[in-house]
């Protein structure tokens, strides 16, 4: 009597095709998709919300630059409409004023600069005019007595004339809109 042992077969060889295929349903499954397909929409809806507040940030920088402008604008104003029955206080007052609008005009300079060399080009320019002309026109308000009555509060474009901003400011404007319009994906120009 022999005995003979059997040995086990080994399983067929699959091919690797076959493995691919098994597995490819499972991949590509209904389930698979709709989580892939969600999060490339929230991707997506996240980089659209990120450069949506950016814009947003820069619009109202440079909206903030503008009324940088703008403040030192009105100081000749505020020179001639000065208290005259306290003329000591109103000097500390308006160079107090004075002095921060200036610290600000330099802050929104360099931050234009860095942001972008076209609005920061536009904007220096605007700068550099705004005070050669409302500087004239402070010197001048300075020069002339304050204002007693409520009927010298209308100040003519005579008195004090700053109508040469207005091409500069239209210029600084339309170098803010071009450089945000460079920030919009676009399908949304």
């Amino acid at each position: 009597m022999s005995t003979a042992t059997v040995v086990p077969s080994a399983p067929p060889a699959v091919p690797a095709a076959a493995d691919a295929t098994s597995v490819l349903p499972a991949v590509v499954s209904g389930a698979f998709l709709a989580a892939m397909l969600t999060a490339v929409i929230n991707i997506w809806l996240a980089r659209r919300k990120s450069r949506e507040e950016e814009i947003s940030r820069l619009r109202t920088s440079f909206a903030e630059a503008f009324a940088a402008h703008s403040a030192y604008k009105e100081m000749p104003y505020a020179i001639r409409r000065r208290r005259f029955d306290a003329a000591a206080e109103e000097r500390v007052r308006l160079s107090e004023t004075l002095r921060e609008i200036q610290g600000n005009l330099s802050y929104h300079l360099a931050w234009t600069k860095i942001e972008s060399a076209a609005v920061g080009a536009a904007y220096a320019e605007l700068v550099q005019e705004l005070r050669k002309t409302a500087g004239v026109a402070m010197r001048a308000a300075w020069e002339a007595p304050p204002i007693e009555n409520d009927t010298a509060m209308n100040i003519p474009p005579a008195q004090i004339d700053l109508s040469a901003l207005q091409p500069l400011e239209t210029a600084y404007i339309a170098a803010v809109r071009a450089h945000l319009d460079t920030l919009k994906p676009w399908w949304s120009r």
